[in-house]
């Protein structure tokens, strides 16, 4: 069965079709490569109030037509920001496939931004960032992006700073848009049973009058990295560390076999490194994570969990002790073949989730040009030796290349 159909409208937004037997659900989404780090200084948090206008108003609906259009069917409307991409998406009954492109389309393209509803989503994040401060274990990890990236827009919270969201106007939305926008940059993404003729049919009929549109701006990348280690005094019951530094763009070639490294370290199994040294022989935490994330020229390793301030030092120690293991010695080969299965597993029950494809799919698309089949990953992570792990968790886990942050 072909992995994933294509098609180029004029204007330039590509259609990516996967077609899956057995299910009455389509999933579909547009998505642009536009992101927080496209903001300029003063747009902090832009992108992320441009997709929460989205839903609050186009040329022809009003934001209750939006949100009951496909819920009042039994299907789901959704978006979401990230640092590189802006994403709206649905599922929904296939029945329904076209009623749901047209509803995407809309609002991505025709959204008016009300000023009376502008106020209202206003309130709604700045209440979102109250949360999200109040909550140490996800303020830690935003906090710490500002001291892996310093005085760029890959370290400045997705959802901007109170000065910033207070300060936005309507037309500062109209501007952004304008600035970013680049119609060979979207991807409209589908995952369903449908007849690739009627995708296209669809596609062309709701998004080929959208003007062809090129993006002029240029990302700058971060400046050279230095690493800090900063300790702040919250008073919380729990000390919250995070732990990282810079790591692999998208197009390195270590980044698969990286990706493999952090997974035994402290990925979502249960049998991490981590996990069975911190949480299952000492008790130290509830849980700790070891995350990689690759954007177009660089990436981010970071390490967090939460302990006891009692238990600070020594959670720090045994941290440190199984990056060291990692750097002086080779996996044995029922290691690394354990660490390849489990990757293997993981990605193919990933692929199981039709909706996680679709968003998958568009993402590829944009980031590398293509979408890799499972067989060429598993390939790929065949190829991956002890000698190339163990030279990448030298040059990424050396303690003085690393930085920390602990709220204690």
């Amino acid at each position: 069965m072909t992995e994933f159909q294509l098609h180029t409208l004029p204007n330039g937004i590509r259609v990516a079709y996967k077609q899956v037997y057995n299910t009455k659900i389509v999933h579909c989404g547009i998505m642009l490569d536009i992101g927080s780090r496209d903001e300029l200084p003063h747009q902090a948090g832009l992108a992320h109030f441009w997709e929460h206008m989205a839903f609050k108003g186009t040329k022809k609906r009003k934001s209750y037509h939006i949100i009951n259009s496909l819920e009042a069917v039994g299907g789901e409307l959704n978006a979401y920001t990230t640092k590189e991409k802006i994403c709206f998406y649905a599922s929904v009954l296939d029945s329904y496939f076209e009623k749901s492109v047209e509803l995407l389309t809309d609002i991505t393209f025709n959204s008016i931004f009300p000023e009376k509803q502008l106020e209202v989503e206003r309130g709604v994040i700045l209440e979102e960032m109250s949360m999200y401060l109040d909550s140490p274990e996800d303020a830690i990890q935003d906090e710490f992006d500002s001291l892996i990236f310093p005085n760029h827009q890959l370290g400045v919270n997705i959802l901007g700073t109170q000065e910033s969201v207070q300060r936005f106007k309507r037309q500062d939305l109209i501007d952004f848009i304008d600035e970013n926008l680049d119609t060979e940059k979207i991807v409209l993404s589908i995952v369903g049973n449908l007849d690739f003729k009627k995708v296209i049919k669809v596609s062309e009929k709701l998004l080929s009058d959208i003007p062809v549109k090129r993006r002029v701006k240029t990302r700058l990348s971060p400046t050279e990295y230095v690493s800090t280690n900063h300790k702040i005094d919250k008073k919380n019951n729990q000390a919250h560390v995070a732990i990282g530094r810079p790591s692999y763009a998208i197009h390195d070639k270590n980044r698969l076999p990286f990706f493999a490294l952090v997974n035994l370290l402290g990925g979502p199994g249960m049998n991490s490194r981590f996990n069975l040294s911190l949480r299952e022989k000492y008790g130290l935490v509830y849980q700790i994570e070891a995350s990689y994330s690759s954007f177009m020229d660089t990436g981010f390793f970071g390490i967090f969990f939460g302990t006891d301030p009692q238990n600070l030092n020594k959670a720090m120690r045994l941290v440190n002790k199984e990056m060291e293991q990692l750097m002086q010695k080779p996996l044995g080969l029922v290691q690394l073949k354990t660490l390849k299965d489990q990757l293997k597993g993981q990605l193919a029950m990933a692929e199981e989730g039709k909706q996680g494809y679709m968003l998958m799919m568009a993402k590829s698309l944009l980031d590398l040009e293509k979408v890799e089949s499972l067989t060429q990953i598993f390939d790929d992570i065949d190829k991956i030796d002890q000698t190339v792990l163990m030279d990448l968790a030298n040059d990424m886990f050396d303690k003085n290349q690393l930085s920390s942050l602990v709220y204690v």
